[in-house]
């Protein structure tokens, strides 16, 4: 009974921290959607909103990562159930991360918003968002249905990731070049690209995760990526 017991409170205990992922997951979203958006429709409000936001992400990253330590204080986790935990904090440490990039974002919006426009690059910016947000949403519902073949899926569309920027990146170059007025608000745009290819890459990690929990190894093979530099050349 009292075996019983703990297993219970184990996995009330786990519940809970689950959903708190998955909220700050949310939370995050939004933040990358908010602010390529308010990047496009040069809405500074918007962009403001995003900064201030961020407080809300690293607060539940800190909340998630105290649980988990007294989670494993506590209760002792046998080795399965301690391989989930762990992976719960490196699940809000990378959603914190790429909270950090929304923000990011949003602070060099702000400045983009007192340049004029640069060709239809923001419109770009806000497509490889949408497309990273819906990863990072399949990564995160690959983690709470255990789904490994999903992970797997997942992780090879950050190549996809990868070539959009490299085509973002070519033609910012095309820009800089017929017009060297545009090159710092360009470089402002490289930034943002950059920063929305990282989250990405947290996405992708967050899917490696998946594939770890469920089959108790990381992918041995290399992650297929695309060489901006070198599409550009």
């Amino acid at each position: 009974m009292n075996d019983r017991h703990i297993v219970s409170a184990f996995d009330k205990d786990l519940e809970s921290v689950q959903a708190q992922v998955m909220k700050m997951g949310g939370l995050v979203e939004k933040a990358l959607l908010d602010a390529s958006e308010a990047l496009d429709l040069r809405d500074e409000a918007l962009a403001e909103k995003v900064r201030a936001g961020d407080k809300a992400i690293d607060a539940l990253e800190e909340m998630i990562q105290t649980e988990c330590a007294r989670i494993i204080a506590q209760r002792a986790p046998a080795a399965r159930d301690l391989r989930t935990v762990l992976t719960v904090m490196r699940l809000a440490s990378a959603l914190e991360r790429a909270g950090d990039y929304a923000k990011n974002l949003a602070k060099r919006s702000l400045v983009l918003m007192q340049t004029p426009p640069v060709g239809t690059a923001t419109g770009t910016v806000r497509r490889m968002a949408k497309l990273v947000v819906q990863q990072m949403s399949d990564a995160l519902d690959a983690y709470i249905a255990r789904d490994a073949v999903k992970a797997r899926e997942v992780r090879l569309r950050d190549q996809e990731i990868d070539q959009m920027y490299g085509g973002l990146f070519r033609q910012l170059l095309t820009y800089m070049l017929e017009d060297p007025r545009t090159i710092t608000a360009s470089m402002h745009l490289h930034f943002i690209a950059k920063n929305i290819e990282r989250v990405g890459d947290h996405a992708t990690g967050i899917a490696e995760q998946v594939i770890y929990l469920v089959e108790g190894e990381l992918p041995s093979d290399d992650r297929p990526k695309h060489d901006a530099v070198a599409a550009a050349d």
